[in-house]
């Protein structure tokens, strides 16, 4: 089984430092001292960075007063500078803020709404300070409880920042190798696989559970973003990941939805992305989107789970769950529920996703147009002398220069991720929708001239 990966999506996307000349004389000076403390292990986006200085909703705007329209951003998930969320992570911070070893109403009080969003048995609730955090805690117990460590993921999935993350993540390209126990299997590809998406990719995962079993590791778990979001998006039909974490579930090992980037009513209908194919995981994560940006992430899972590994082990984390952020969280469901905020993700993105298409028909540099709710993917294809990749760059970057906000992913970065913060309405989907098909009609030229 191939445990490597090319380079791709995220990479399409990373500014030159090369390319340093085309920026005005103040962006370099600040580039130049970023460098000389960050360095350069911080990607910036685009070929000509955004320098942003203040957000409200939807909207960025530079350094310049220039505004953008932001249809990528899922952490701050109600919107860049939310108002309720400053205001109660302000009156948190002028309180009090320590860790949850002392008994507290807020994070009991947010435990209890956040957890009546999740089907049963998932009654337990684990906060840390990031996605990162919860699926490295994932992980963890998946081993403990199967007392195996084969761990199944998609091939261009990306899961977080820690060692043993990093060993899971192959989006991270081939320079940053997997761990030996982890196997890799395509995404389920429905622009190529079409209905038999679900079929092919259940295979996948059941060549990848023989192999593991033939190997000393054995199945643990599989980790998986259920809306394929480095892979490509593909949100496929109500199902189309059912049949896969049967078989995993089958072979013994546990499935762990990470929910990221498409949980928060982001899919719309359902609270969560893998509610829109099964209620059978046994374990979920999710990471800052839920308090708008502040550090936080949750493992939920069985009270079965959680007190069965608390019986012999230990989880510290010192600020996982603190007041402040539980306050920001709790914010941020308040704004989602008084806002309808889930329904609002399913008739926006309908408009967008159906917009998107209609401004696509008849391009030759459109294959597929999918999603759910407010995640949608853009399969572009070559012109005559560029690639699928080539496509894609121009059509970011061309949106970026009149002011739009997007990126890309994909195994070689060829379909453009649209992802709006859930505030995201009608009237930002018609601006969303001309400037795109400007764009795309300018890129059309620009290949037609190659």
């Amino acid at each position: 089984m191939t445990t490597t990966t090319p380079a791709g999506g995220q990479m399409i996307n990373k500014f030159d430092p090369a390319s340093a000349d085309a920026l005005s004389t103040a962006d370099r000076a600040l580039l130049a001292r970023r460098r000389a403390t960050l360095g350069d292990i911080y990607p910036l986006f685009y070929e000509r960075p955004v320098h942003v200085v203040r957000g409200s909703g939807v909207r960025l705007l530079d350094a310049d007063g220039v505004e953008y329209l932001d249809a990528y951003n899922n952490v701050p998930a109600v919107g860049h500078a939310n108002p309720r969320v400053a205001e109660a992570v302000h009156r948190q911070l002028t309180r009090m803020n320590t860790h949850t070893r002392y008994l507290q109403d807020g994070v009991v009080d947010y435990a209890e709404r956040f957890l009546a969003t999740y089907p049963a048995p998932l009654d337990h609730v684990i906060f840390t300070n990031s996605g990162s955090e919860a699926n490295d805690l994932a992980l963890t117990i998946a081993a403990w409880r199967t007392g195996r460590r084969g761990v199944i993921v998609t091939r261009m999935a990306y899961h977080g920042t820690t060692a043993l993350l990093a060993g899971v993540s192959p989006e991270n390209g081939p320079s940053m190798p997997l761990a030996p126990y982890v196997r890799v299997v395509d995404a389920p590809d429905t622009h190529l696989h079409g209905e038999h998406a679900a079929e092919v990719f259940a295979d996948g995962v059941s060549a990848a559970i023989a192999d593991l079993q033939a190997s000393e590791f054995g199945v643990s778990a599989m980790l998986i973003d259920t809306i394929l979001s480095t892979d490509g998006i593909y949100p496929g039909e109500r199902g189309l990941l059912a049949e896969a974490f049967r078989r995993v579930q089958a072979a013994g090992g546990l499935v762990i939805a990470d929910e990221v980037q498409p949980g928060m009513g982001r899919l719309g209908e359902h609270m969560w992305g893998f509610q829109r194919h099964t209620d059978a995981v046994d374990m979920v994560t999710s990471g800052k989107p839920l308090a708008g940006g502040m550090p936080i992430g949750s493992l939920v899972l069985s009270s079965d789970l959680s007190d069965g590994y608390a019986r012999d082990h230990r989880y510290f984390n010192t600020f996982g769950g603190n007041p402040a952020s539980i306050a920001a969280a709790t914010a941020v469901l308040d704004e989602i529920e008084d806002r309808g905020l889930v329904a609002g993700s399913l008739e926006v993105g309908t408009l967008l996703r159906e917009g998107i298409r209609a401004a696509s028909a008849g391009s030759a540099l459109v294959g597929d147009v999918r999603g759910s709710g407010l995640f949608v993917g853009v399969e572009m294809l070559g012109a005559d002398g560029q690639t699928p990749r080539d496509t894609a760059r121009l059509m970011v970057n061309g949106l970026r220069d009149r002011h739009v906000l997007i990126s890309a992913v994909g195994l070689t970065g060829q379909v453009l991720k649209v992802r709006p913060p859930l505030v995201f309405t009608a009237e930002d989907t018609a601006e969303f929708l001309s400037v795109y098909g400007d764009v795309l009609a300018d890129v059309e030229k620009e290949g037609a001239g190659s």
